[in-house]
């Protein structure tokens, strides 16, 4: 072939080349992207686990127990003590819209403020507020359900982390 016929061709490759390449390269860019969401995801889940654990943990150290009568030997919970600790125990019409009363005690309304409020020693979880929940179902074996709700940055939706303990 005479080689003014050709003339072109090699541009043409290149540039063919470089749109495979670039499209390529978005991939992988959409790609990291993806997994920073994907781990920003994991870290809030991990934080509310630890903030359902932290008031699980502290429910059951903190509860009035009564002594058993004969012929069990030990202590028992106080259920009137352990009903104490319940907060805002209603729903609402939507995703973690919490009524009800909110908790008289102490530990439970720090433990609701902290879950909002992002500080240096607290992590926090974004777009949380207070109302959280505890709902305590002492004809269930002393059940406690606890529900933390946050919603992530430019994220639409609400998350929840539901978390089932039984204090005895």
């Amino acid at each position: 072939m005479p080689s003014h016929k050709q003339r072109g061709v090699f541009l043409l490759e290149a540039l063919i080349a470089i749109l495979i390449f670039a499209f390529g390269i978005l991939g992988i860019v959409a790609l990291g992207a993806t997994a920073i969401n994907a781990q920003s995801d994991a870290e809030y889940r991990t934080e509310a686990a630890n903030l359902a654990s932290e008031i699980v943990g502290n429910i059951a150290a903190n509860v009035k127990r009564d002594k058993r009568l004969e012929p069990k030997v030990g202590f028992e919970v106080d259920v009137a003590a352990l009903a104490s600790f319940e907060h805002q125990p209603g729903t609402g019409t939507a995703l973690c819209e919490f009524s009800g009363s909110a908790s008289s005690e102490a530990l439970v309304s720090a433990w609701a403020d902290r879950a909002g409020v992002m500080s240096a020693t607290n992590k926090a979880l974004p777009g949380a507020t207070d109302k959280q929940q505890i709902i305590i179902n002492v004809a269930e074996n002393n059940r406690v359900t606890v529900t933390v709700c946050w919603k992530a940055p430019n994220d639409v939706a609400l998350r929840r982390h539901t978390l089932v303990a039984y204090i005895n």
